[in-house]
């Protein structure tokens, strides 16, 4: 029988994932429009954002935080072409970005010394063999599989190299070991629901130290540059942005980082995402036809989290388009690149209410498509 009771919010997206409970675009502090972002109270609530989310992350005091163009996706390449180069690389892939930055590596900046660390869909690679002389450049969270980091005890304190962290879908969702991460990236729209277009860069102090004490042999186009003359240009830190930036997304941004500290901080976002996950475990516990397509428990994100159906290909279209008609789940598909089956957003933009109003969607779609 079709449900009676459905989501009140049917947006779980992995990207741009949902906006938080309450939102109201009405509500968002808009003093900033149709001002320049390099006038005081641009650059002010530049500033605020960038404080914010130091605070509410917990981050060391020498860490450095700046927004930069281009999402979570020009971060990482802004990391990458500024960063490497001096040391041999390991890359860890075992999702479509992590091959992405790979791909980065050795087909667009052509290092010659790098080793690669791979695993399928669902799987995680030995991180215990990457060299801590080298590089390493890693996602913590595999947003297009599943699968996640469990911890940073792989990661060396006395290491030569830096550790570079795509982090996209586990900063302010997962405890994070900050001290044993150099370079950590994400962006605004994945676990806070914020709008699209704009990146953040945290730096260690021992990658500002590489960055003013190395130049690439490459030419580095003016949106990625972090240096003038051999030196960090501080100001990316501290609220001037290299290019003109949305002061739409930034207030929009700051209205997610409020809401955080509302709810009692990072701490209590990792919960909600954590009980979250436990609503969907519980179901394929018990549900014969839906496996979640990370085997491993300690590797299994808690907020993209991936499944495989007992459906064919055509099967699994099909389901996902139901529940999209009925307007009980929006852009739950696996991604392009992974094996076919459903991709539900865990974070704490979610309510468990919402998870679990869902769930007997999900055996009626099975019952109308499984042949």
């Amino acid at each position: 029988m079709t449900p009676e009771v459905k989501p009140q919010n049917p947006n779980f997206s992995s990207g741009p994932c949902s906006k938080r409970p309450g939102y109201d675009l009405q509500k968002l502090n808009t003093e900033t429009l149709g001002r320049s972002h390099r006038a005081a109270v641009g650059k002010a609530a530049l500033k605020k954002a960038i404080d914010d989310t130091k605070t509410l992350l917990d981050l060391p005091e020498d860490y450095l935080v700046g927004i930069v163009p281009a999402s979570d996706t020009g971060a990482m390449e802004m990391a990458l072409w500024n960063l490497l180069g001096p040391k041999p690389v390991d890359v860890c892939a075992w999702e479509s970005f992590g091959k992405e930055w790979l791909t980065d590596i050795t087909k667009q900046l052509k290092l010659d010394n790098v080793r690669t660390f791979e695993a399928g869909y669902g799987e995680l690679p030995d991180l215990s063999q990457t060299n801590p002389d080298h590089d390493i450049v890693f996602t913590w969270n595999g947003t297009t599989s599943g699968v996640k980091v469990p911890d940073g005890d792989w990661i060396k304190d006395d290491r030569q190299g830096l550790t570079i962290c795509d982090a996209t879908s586990a900063v302010f969702a997962m405890p994070m070991p900050w001290e044993k991460l150099d370079v950590i990236t994400f962006s605004w729209q994945k676990v806070l629901g914020g709008e699209g277009a704009h990146g953040v860069l945290i730096l260690s102090p021992r990658a500002v130290a590489r960055l003013e004490s190395y130049q690439p042999s490459w030419p580095l186009p003016k949106i990625f540059r972090l240096t003038k003359a051999g030196k960090l240009i501080n100001g990316i830190f501290e609220g001037a942005t290299i290019n003109t930036p949305s002061m739409l997304c930034v207030a929009d941004y700051q209205d997610a980082l409020d809401w955080v500290e509302a709810i009692g901080g990072t701490d209590k976002a990792i919960e909600k995402s954590e009980a979250n996950l436990a609503v969907l475990s519980k179901f394929v516990t018990d549900t014969p036809w839906i496996d979640f397509l990370a085997q491993s428990p300690e590797t299994r994100s808690n907020t993209s989290v991936c499944f495989s159906l007992k459906l064919d290909d055509y099967e699994t279209k099909q389901f996902i388009k139901l529940l999209a008609d009925a307007g009980v789940a929006y852009d739950i598909g696996a991604y392009r690149d992974a094996p076919a089956g459903l991709r539900i957003w865990c974070g704490s933009t979610v309510e468990a209410s919402d998870l679990t109003a869902l769930l007997p969607w999900l055996d009626w779609a099975y019952a109308q498509v499984a042949r």
